[in-house]
């Protein structure tokens, strides 16, 4: 027992990191934690988007029929910058923020562009305390001037110039029909995501309305009313 206790004891020795090292591994986690920071904002950020959708589309109430397209995959608002009509730029994102009813025409407005214009007005009306959450927008897709016999008509709307060949960037009509033909919805992330049948008459629009209300109904407090 004493020459055990007369050995030597065996020390082992652990390398300490250094300085430049620790530095290093604080510095990492910190940027894993404030990706994973980043990522949580941009899924809250996304979340009621995704549940108005999963709302609307998947566990809507059975024998409700969709008259709106729904289009798939979305189509994001291209980075354009279209005129106003006293000729000032107007980036198109600043339409971003709120649900918008889009009509697509030339200048020149014929009947079917009346029309369509007169439908989405009275779409908005129709939705009473909610249609400050869903902007009326006419696209003109030439240079040419508006009538003025569009003027009181087009009270409230967002009225922007942008050419029909950039329009195609981001909008659609079904095939064998024009841009004209259709009324268009985005949501207010930009994304084009519905479009109403073509030549939509009074009775397709009352259809649209309820289309139009249960998208509002489902995406309550993500958009930014009255712009």
């Amino acid at each position: 027992m004493a020459a055990a206790s007369d050995e030597p004891l065996g020390l082992t020795v652990h390398s300490m990191p250094s300085p430049g090292q620790a530095l290093d591994e604080a510095e990492s986690r910190r940027t894993v934690h404030g990706r994973w920071k980043m990522i949580a904002v941009l899924l809250m950020c996304a979340a009621p988007v995704i549940a108005s959708y999963f709302t609307y589309y998947v566990i809507r109430p059975e024998g409700r029929s969709v008259y709106g397209e729904l289009i798939d995959p979305q189509r994001e608002m291209p980075r354009l910058t279209a005129t106003d009509r006293s000729g000032a730029p107007v980036e198109l994102a600043t339409l971003k923020g709120q649900w918008l009813l889009v009509a697509v025409a030339d200048a020149a407005c014929d009947a079917l562009c009346e029309q369509q214009l007169y439908l989405q007005r009275q779409l908005r009306e129709s939705l009473g305390r909610e249609k400050d959450r869903l902007d009326r927008v006419w696209l003109v897709s030439d240079a040419a001037p508006v009538p003025e016999r569009l003027t009181n008509g087009l009270h409230g709307a967002t009225v922007l110039r942008v050419p029909a060949d950039q329009l195609s960037r981001w909008l659609a009509p079904v095939q064998g029909h024009a841009l004209s033909e259709h009324l268009y919805v985005v949501d207010p992330m930009g994304n084009w995501m519905m479009r109403f049948p073509a030549r939509m008459d009074a009775a397709g629009a009352s259809r649209a309305k309820r289309d139009i209300d249960r998208l509002l109904r489902a995406s309550s407090s993500w958009d930014e009313a009255g712009r």
